[in-house]
């Protein structure tokens, strides 16, 4: 059982095995001392949790294929409730016993799954390291001086190891992918929301995700397909738009990568990451240095500013009355937060808002941003001795992302020289996590890694489940300022409208600038005596096509329009009235080129 993805236990199954048999095998081999698990499942639970998935198998008619997960075992962090155990969030003091389990367990459990055992963590969930803990500290699974990553630390490590197929982190500023990249895992990141954190103890309640650990996008996309739902319960739950699913990583990408990205001495892991961005390009990725500093802006706001009274709020009440049991690094950063108003959380929220705005224009333009999971692996005597930098060191490329309210996969990518893991992270918007998933599905095939520290090769079999396409698309040819890169590219990308590629039209047209426009925009117009004009080709989501025409002014509309290769597709055209006050630009091809050419007139003329 060592090491076995979710197919591989439901084949087991059908192959005559029984979850009694292999499950309590299971259990005895997890009782002996490891700081990964705070608890593993008592033979009385395992009993009821037997009958209840019984029960769940009679009520299908005896069909397994009807319960997707069907006695396949799992561990939860112990910050997630779930029926049999406490939850402790990392803290004896603070332990209690749940009435029922937490909204996302209870539907993994639905599906067949088994809780198997509770995984250590970081206290309350405040922290990547994984050292944060009174039950001990997980190792890393390739090198036992090094840490584990956290807060997730024992999630990562009892599947990196093959003692169970996937595991449930949580992820605040980073503890569902720091985990996975020093592990060689997948670490699952979804978007906020899309999973209920109804029984789950908050770290930051806006931005907490509950996650998911696995050796293969296929098991992490198995469990997402399950677990993902929206919980009238959780007031901060949402249900994914049936128009995300037509988004698609392209073959050919465009990936936004650090202009100079930060591994604080760690040479190993940037040798690991030009490597990567290497291999990614010669697998048809275009791959764009950028400057992050958006970023980091955005991260300071979690520790440096108001965010970190949320941390205090999810826990008030047992702090003030506790104190001394709070574990001393955490208990530093929980009371920071006395030193913020609520003038100062507006505030927060303000620059926030002004942060995403920017940083949404700036993803618009790529399929998804490309970094490394963690910048580099510290020994576990090094993080006790300076706990705090090193730790925020570990969040370069995790912190910002829940605060933009955007979706996330870790995906190994080598082993390092030394012996230990790196791992890359594909960031992309709400509700892309599926997608990226998919992509780098046929990413991590490619690398002939194993699957976590098993030592056992990753399935050939790199599809995902199946799962329905959702809405269909009206295909849109844009040709101005919706454009990638252009202003009004977010009235795309807003709708989960997905680029396709870029194209011409056919010779039949004339491409003008019109007068008094804001932001300034082209007018195209089929013409007796014309040229191919380029253009975008984009999906809309059929749901939010009528929303997108009504937003066009005029005098743009949108009719249909002949492209180069004589397909046919809805398009920008322009009322002829316009045309009389514009500028014809037919002869520079495009707007794109007729802009760079006006910015190449004023720079010449300044000097």
């Amino acid at each position: 059982m060592r090491g076995w993805t979710i197919g591989e236990w439901l084949e087991a199954y059908r192959g005559g095995a029984t979850p009694e048999a292999l499950l309590t095998a299971l259990r005895q081999t997890l009782l002996a001392p490891d700081p990964a698990w705070i608890s593993v499942v008592s033979e009385t639970a395992l009993a009821d949790q037997l009958a209840r998935l019984a029960d769940r198998l009679a009520a299908a008619g005896g069909d397994q294929g009807k319960l997707p997960l069907y006695g396949v075992p799992f561990a939860a962090k112990d910050n997630i409730d779930a029926l049999g155990f406490d939850t402790t969030a990392g803290c004896p003091a603070f332990a209690y016993t749940p009435d029922r389990d937490a909204t996302v367990i209870a539907r993994l459990v639905d599906a067949g799954a088994i809780v198997i055992g509770k995984t250590n963590l970081d206290q309350f969930a405040t922290g990547l390291v994984g050292v944060r803990s009174p039950y001990g500290i997980p190792t890393n699974a390739f090198d036992a001086d090094y840490i584990s990553g956290g807060s997730s630390s024992g999630s990562a490590s009892v599947v990196a190891r093959g003692l169970v197929p996937f595991s449930l982190g949580t992820d605040t500023a980073g503890s569902g992918r720091v985990p996975a990249g020093l592990n060689n895992i997948v670490g699952l990141k979804p978007t906020r929301g899309a999973f209920s954190n109804t029984g789950v103890v908050p770290a930051c309640r806006t931005l907490d995700c509950v996650s998911v650990f696995a050796t293969t996008l296929s098991d992490a996309t198995r469990v997402y397909d399950v677990a993902a739902a929206l919980d009238p319960a959780d007031g901060l739950s949402r249900e994914a738009p049936s128009s995300a699913l037509v988004w698609r990583v392209p073959d050919a990408p465009r990936f936004a990568i650090p202009q100079q990205p930060e591994f604080f001495g760690d040479a190993l892991a940037e040798q690991a990451f030009r490597d990567a961005v290497a291999a990614m390009q010669a697998q048809g990725a275009t791959c764009v240095p950028i400057d992050f500093s958006l970023f980091d802006e955005v991260a300071a706001l979690l520790y440096d500013g108001a965010w970190v009274a949320e941390r205090y709020a999810a826990v008030r009440d047992f702090a003030q009355a506790n104190e001394a049991d709070i574990h001393p690094v955490v208990r530093d950063i929980i009371f920071k937060a006395t030193q913020f108003s609520a003038a100062d959380a507006f505030d927060g929220v303000y620059r926030l808002a002004d942060l995403k705005r920017r940083a949404d224009a700036l993803l618009a333009q790529f399929d998804a941003l490309l970094v490394p999971t963690a910048p580099t692996h510290y020994r576990i005597a090094e993080l006790l001795d300076d706990p705090v930098r090193l730790n925020s060191n570990q969040g370069k490329y995790t912190n910002f992302v829940n605060l933009l309210d955007w979706s996330a996969i870790s995906v190994p990518a080598s082993i390092r020289s030394d012996g230990l893991p790196f791992g890359i992270t594909l960031i992309a918007d709400a509700w892309r996590e599926r997608a990226l998933a998919a992509y780098a599905a046929k990413w991590h095939q490619r690398t002939e890694l194993p699957r976590g520290a098993t030592g056992l090769p990753l399935p050939k079999d790199v599809s995902l489940p199946a799962r329905a396409e959702g809405a269909a698309t009206i295909r849109v040819a844009v040709v101005g300022a919706h454009l990638r890169g252009m202003p009004l590219n977010h009235e795309l990308t807003s709708r989960n409208a997905r680029f396709v590629e870029a194209t011409t039209t056919s010779a039949d047209y004339r491409l003008y600038a019109l007068a008094n426009t804001s932001p300034p925009k082209p007018g195209l117009a089929r013409a007796d005596s014309g040229a191919p004009i380029r253009v975008e080709l984009w999906d809309v989501p059929a749901e939010t096509f009528g929303t997108f025409v009504a937003g066009i002014p005029a005098p743009l509309g949108i009719g249909t329009l002949e492209l180069a290769d004589g397909r046919r597709v809805k398009g920008f055209i322009c009322e002829p009235f316009a045309l009389r006050e514009a500028k014809d630009i037919t002869e520079f091809g495009g707007w794109a080129d007729y802009l760079q050419a006006m910015r190449n007139i004023a720079t010449a003329t300044a000097h």
